[in-house]
């Protein structure tokens, strides 16, 4: 994967270029206030909480990033953790590979995480790099389903939907971010594999190509924040955290 005579470097890209539509119109989620400060500064803090992560992308909105250069300025981080904004793409995919694209030659280990997932905790993080670390080429966090899933022959909304099958739910996972990466392998992935075919999130893409995905324990408070029930979860699970963690 890399020179083993140097040390291995470490970045995060976080796409936060989306609007969020069901959180409701106005300003994007990522810019959304949890507990006073918009999540997105949580997510960077979270990926910044991992001493293994030595820069941070920020992918921006293609029209905001100097707003968002500005709301990081406001919230800056540790001197060890270089932080960068770029513009987006119209799609995650080619935001994705927009913040790819200024990672240097240096780095080994790239994180691709939710802006969405503001509370993922620094345990979860140091465990998808270990596991790059240790040779698995793509690496996500994931958590057993508590609910029984129904395959359907999808409808018009509002209308029943036939069910044609019940996957066995031992055998699935949650899938959640950060998802780790040899950076070389990601990078591939995002030349080849065209956007929509079949792959919904960056694991999938490397899945397209053939190599291999492993799974590690994810963490229930990395959940996404998506819709207005999403936010009131995390608004308490920060309240708690602040009042016995000590979290800023």
């Amino acid at each position: 994967m890399s020179d083993p005579s140097r040390p291995v470097r470490t970045a995060a890209v976080i796409p936060a270029a989306g609007r969020g539509v069901r959180l409701g119109p106005g300003t994007p989620k990522a810019l959304r206030s949890l507990g006073g400060t918009p999540m997105l500064v949580h997510a960077v803090r979270a990926m910044a909480a991992s001493r293994a992560v030595s820069l941070i992308v920020v992918v921006a909105p293609p029209d905001g990033a100097a707003e968002v250069r500005r709301l990081l300025h406001e919230h800056p981080l540790a001197e060890r953790t270089e932080l960068e904004v770029v513009p987006g793409g119209e799609t995650r995919q080619e935001s994705v590979q927009l913040g790819l694209a200024t990672l240097p030659d240096t780095i080994d280990v790239v994180l691709v995480h939710d802006a969405a997932r503001p509370l993922v905790p620094v345990d979860t993080v140091d465990t998808v790099v270990a596991a790059v670390r240790a040779g698995a080429p793509a690496v996500v966090p994931a958590l057993p389903l508590a609910d029984t899933v129904k395959q359907v022959d999808p409808q018009p909304q509002g209308t029943p939907e036939p069910v044609v099958g019940t996957p066995e739910r031992a055998l699935l996972r949650a899938v959640q971010t950060p998802q780790g990466f040899d950076l070389a392998t990601l990078r591939k992935a995002h030349d080849t594999v065209v956007e929509g075919e079949g792959a919904t999130d960056d694991a999938g893409l490397v899945e397209r190509l053939g190599s291999p995905v492993v799974v590690v324990p994810g963490h229930e408070e990395a959940f996404k924040v998506t819709r207005p029930l999403d936010l009131v979860l995390a608004e308490a699970v920060l309240a708690r955290r602040r009042a016995t963690d000590g979290y800023v």
